[in-house]
């Protein structure tokens, strides 16, 4: 739905027709009696924004009697005459449901800050920008990202950080020269800013926004000019717009635990050791099918190796059986998902938790769905104090032992 003023204010005011300009959608000069701000004083158009209410109002609720027009091919509309409360004529288009492709194109008004259309057209297929308004120049003519580019960008991020709005970067350097600095700031902002520190950072954004890249600071300025400002500590997002913050506690398995998710819940290393000892290869079913040719004098070697890794795993001799079993996974002939998960706890056994969940994530590429890799990296994620991903690992691990429950491979 579209407003504007229209001849009917010539005819019933002409001695106020120099006043009066066509705008669209859900626009208008403003009132008579509104006097103008700074933005209009240095010829920005300055735009009212009206209800639905409105327009029912000035319309007489869109009646048929107040029909000035119909038509349109690609985009069926009606005009409909209205009269606002101060008495001024306005002309209201009412575009049919579904009339447009996008019907949301025009919820807030606002221009479609990018196209993914643009893409295709950059010269090697790639794409650096899709709003040819925010894009660096020099990226225009030779499709090349500098150093400098990136600066620009930066320089772009800034100006929106600033104004708490999209402005095109031309657009802005005009203001900026002009000195308008109140103009750029973010109203919302105001008195939380000194003009001095208004100053620098918006000349900051002005030399990161010029056309030649040698006109633009380095990173080393960008520091060197920001560091200063930052007088305050770093608080959250959420601290500054006053929102309070609830903390949730880590969630905890719904699904009931096998031994072993209630060994590595309750971190009981010792408890981890023995099952794993039990489970001996089960699990190992299937991950390697070995042909004739591949029973070499190696194979024999790599079996030996993983054996004596076994027996210092049974014997408590973590650090042997630690030796032993990397001497199995070097080789690399076979890949077995278990002795990832007993090197994982032996390096967890001797306080090495990132080694441990190094292995146990190794053991879950080997085999995607295998509860015990996902309650070994809870295990080591607990150790590195990641325990809100710790507390996921189990719940994943707890939901995939109900899936084997339910007729999946053995456990």
């Amino acid at each position: 739905m579209g407003c504007c003023e229209s001849s009917f204010l010539a005819e019933t005011h002409p001695e106020k027709d120099h006043r009066h300009k066509q705008h669209h959608h859900h626009s208008l000069n403003p009132p008579l009696n509104h006097h103008p701000d700074a933005a209009t004083a240095i010829g920005i158009p300055s735009f009212l924004e009206f209800s639905l209410t409105d327009l029912k109002a000035a319309t007489n609720n869109f009646s048929p009697d107040y029909i000035v027009s119909e038509g349109g091919q690609r985009a069926p509309n009606v005009v409909y005459k209205g009269r606002l409360q101060n008495r001024r004529w306005i002309a209201v288009k009412k575009f049919a449901k579904l009339a447009w492709p996008d019907p949301k194109q025009f919820a807030d008004g606002d221009p479609r800050l990018s196209c993914f259309g643009l893409m295709k057209n950059s010269r090697d297929g790639k794409s650096y920008s899709t709003n040819l308004a925010y894009t660096p120049p020099e990226y225009l003519r030779n499709g090349r990202v500098t150093p400098e580019s990136v600066v620009y960008s930066f320089g772009t991020v800034l100006l929106d950080l600033l104004s708490g709005k999209h402005i095109p970067p031309s657009h802005a350097l005009d203001m900026m020269r002009g000195k308008n600095i109140l103009l750029v700031m973010d109203s919302h902002l105001e008195g939380k800013f000194s003009t001095e520190e208004a100053t620098a950072v918006v000349g900051l954004a002005s030399q990161c926004l010029q056309h030649e890249p040698r006109e633009r600071p380095s990173t080393r300025d960008l520091v060197a000019t920001l560091t200063p400002l930052q007088t305050k500590s770093d608080v959250p997002s959420y601290a500054m717009l006053g929102i309070s913050k609830h903390e949730e506690a880590p969630p905890t398995p719904q699904r009931p635990l096998s031994p072993l998710g209630e060994a590595c819940s309750r971190m009981d290393l010792t408890a981890i050791h023995q099952l794993l000892v039990m489970t001996h290869y089960r699990d190992d079913y299937g991950t390697n099918e070995l042909s004739f040719q591949e029973w070499t004098q190696q194979m024999r070697d790599m079996l030996e190796a993983r054996k004596h890794g076994d027996l210092a795993f049974r014997d408590k001799d973590f650090k042997a059986a630690i030796d032993c079993y990397s001497q199995f996974i070097d080789v690399g002939t076979m890949v077995s998902p278990t002795v990832y998960a007993r090197r994982s706890l032996c390096y967890l056994l001797c306080d090495q938790p990132d080694a441990a969940l190094r292995d146990a994530m190794q053991a879950q590429n080997v085999y995607p769905d295998w509860p015990t890799a996902f309650y070994m990296q809870s295990v080591a994620l607990a150790k590195l104090d990641m325990h809100q991903d710790a507390a996921d690992m189990m719940n994943e691990a707890a939901g995939l032992e109900e899936k084997r429950q339910k007729g999946g491979r053995g456990s």
